[in-house]
């Protein structure tokens, strides 16, 4: 599973190619409903990352938020890539 972090993150810079596309040609619910996708699949990868999980099925950003930020391993993970 240590790769399929990857894919969460590749997936996420499509859907933000995406997201400019739309909000260039002026459909901007689409761009903000892109960017969720984005960061949804983003926050999907560092979950899957760190803690070498399958991330839950859900859209809730705030959900995956705190299930990662709740993680000491999230914590630590996070503090050596920036």
């Amino acid at each position: 599973m240590s790769d399929k972090h990857e894919e969460w993150l590749k997936q996420a810079d499509y859907d933000m190619d995406t997201a400019d596309a739309m909000f260039r040609s002026g459909r901007y619910f689409y761009a903000v409903f892109m960017c969720h996708l984005s960061i949804e699949k983003s926050l999907k990868g560092l979950y899957t990352k760190v803690l070498d999980e399958i991330p839950p099925k859900t859209h809730n950003l705030l959900y995956l938020q705190n299930m990662i930020t709740t993680s000491k391993e999230v914590l630590a993970w996070v503090k050596t890539q920036f």
